[in-house]
This record gives C-alpha cells, sequence and structure tokens, in this order.
C-alpha cells in the first residue's frame, strides 16, 4: 500500500538507535557496552557497582535490484498458461504471511523472487499511458514486504501492531478511479478499549490524488484522512483529519509518495515503492 509518509527515517546504512521502530530490510545486533570503559573492558566500577549499557547497533540491506524484463527470451511476454502458473506461484508464496506482517526474510526473499519471475514474464515495463484503464476498481492488499517491520507505516514507521497500542489491522484496499484521478488507501482496524468495553472497529481512508510518472510510475498526492466507526458505533459522524499545511509540515514529509508498477492486468497489480517495497494486489 502507498500512501504519504508520516516522518522518514534518515538514509544512513548504518545507525545506532534505542526506540526507533526497526524498518523492513533493517538488521539489529544488541551489545553490551561499559560506559567509559575501554575497548578490552565490558564492565565498569561506578560506586562500587558495575554498570553496563545496551547499545543498539542496525545495519540497512541495500535495496533490491530493479526488475530485470528481459530474463524471458529478450522480454518478450510469456504465454497465458505460464503467467497464470507464476501468479498462483507468487500468490502462494505470500499466503499464510498475514499481508507480510508474519513475513521472515526467508519469506521475503521467496516473495520478491517469485514477483520477479512474474514481472518478467509480462514481455517488459508496465505502460500505463495504454493501459491506464486496468487500474480502475477496488483493489486488495494481500502482500506487502514493509509490514515485517511489524508497524502500520511499514518502511516509512507507524503505529506498532500487537506491541505498544492494540491495534489489529484488518482488511486494505486501494480504490482507484482513473478518471477523476482519485487513490484511496483504505484499512480496516480494530483499536483495543480498556475492559469490560469492547474493541472499536474502524476504517480510516486516506485520500489522495495521482499522476502517472513517466511509463509505469504513479505518484500520489495526499488530500485528507476520514475514520469511520463501525459496529456499535456506527451512527457517530465520520471524523476528517485535513492535510497538514505544507509550511507546517517536516522536512522528511512531503504529502506524497511514488511507487512503480511493476505487472498489470486485469485482476493482479505488483508494485515496487520508492523505498523497494513489494506489494501485491488482487482485485476485490
Amino acid at each position: 500500500m502507498a500512501m504519504a509518509a508520516p516522518w522518514s527515517p534518515p538514509s544512513s546504512s548504518c545507525c545506532a538507535t534505542t526506540s526507533a521502530p526497526r524498518a523492513a530490510g533493517v538488521r539489529c545486533e544488541r551489545l553490551w557496552w561499559a560506559a567509559g570503559g575501554s575497548r578490552r573492558s565490558w564492565r565498569q566500577r561506578l560506586g562500587g557497582k558495575r554498570q553496563r549499557r545496551m547499545l543498539s547497533v542496525c545495519a540497512t540491506a541495500a535495496p533490491p535490484p530493479p526488475v530485470d524484463y528481459a530474463d524471458t527470451d529478450a522480454g518478450a511476454a510469456a504465454d497465458a498458461g505460464d503467467v497464470a502458473s507464476l501468479k498462483i506461484k507468487l500468490l502462494s508464496a505470500v499466503s499464510g504471511l498475514n499481508r507480510g506482517l508474519a513475513a521472515s526474510q526467508e519469506d521475503l526473499d521467496r516473495a520478491d523472487a517469485a514477483a520477479r519471475e512474474l514481472e518478467a514474464a509480462g514481455g517488459g515495463p508496465v505502460d500505463l499511458n495504454r493501459d491506464l484503464d486496468k487500474l480502475q476498481g477496488r483493489w486488495r492488499l494481500v502482500y506487502s514486504s514493509a509490514f515485517s517491520s511489524r508497524t502500520l507505516g511499514g518502511s516509512r514507521p507507524g503505529p506498532p501492531t500487537g506491541r505498544l497500542l492494540p491495534i489489529t489491522l484488518g482488511q486494505v484496499f486501494q480504490r482507484i478511479d482513473v478518471v477523476s484521478r482519485d487513490f484511496d488507501n483504505i484499512v480496516e482496524l480494530e483499536l483495543g478499549a480498556p475492559w469490560p468495553l469492547p474493541p472499536v472497529e474502524a476504517t480510516a481512508t486516506l485520500a489522495h490524488k495521482f499522476d502517472i510518472v513517466g511509463t509505469s510510475g504513479i505518484k500520489i498526492t495526499f488530500e485528507k484522512t476520514t475514520v469511520k466507526t463501525k459496529g456499535a458505533l456506527s451512527q457517530l459522524p465520520p471524523l476528517e483529519l485535513p492535510r497538514v499545511p505544507d509550511n507546517l509540515r517536516p522536512p522528511s514529509n512531503t504529502g506524497s509518495g511514488e511507487f512503480e508498477v511493476t505487472y498489470l492486468d486485469g485482476d493482479t497489480r505488483v508494485t515496487r515503492g520508492d523505498r523497494g517495497e513489494l506489494r501485491v494486489f488482487v482485485i476485490a
């Protein structure tokens, strides 16, 4: 799912952090470090007590290589049977991963490899100027590599799921209108409430406008967020959160995002985000 970023982490490939959420593709190791000690010492006596500090060192993996459309006979499209088989292979690779929230590094690699086979079988880069009508409709997200960070913001860290905040992620959709250029991310959420109150069900709609960039790129610009409660609280009016004015927006949050459509047909869509996030959608 592509959405505007609340904030962006540093772009360096190596960082030390104690509280920032871990993004997809980041590996962290915790080391005991003696405060004020030499390289040989792991502990230091202060006031007769041994004191140690925990240092968390994170290294960010390099972004995935670009899609190689020449993997199949110089970019020639595979026949319909092969494409159907590769689509099943991709959907099988991402099934059981809870949209990517339960994905391990091995799962991420397997999904990426299956997606690259399907992308190569498409016969070349997607031409949205020719096939724009194929974007039309309501698409359901079945996999996002960004969700392996266990946050709703993916590689742009957002609220954690099932840890600090009692948020359960439901279905995620993208609603695209190629005439009005509306591009809405629709997220179903369940918010925990203090006992004995039942959890609150809500749907958040992040409204965007989109433009075509080049032949296969899409740029979305955030407009507003609307939250509508469901169930017992469905009678409450929608809560609309307008876009933050540009002069109050932090430099890291431009209110827009870009991604490339790497495979597209009547019922399946594969995209790769500006940070290498792989997302797989099926028509709803």
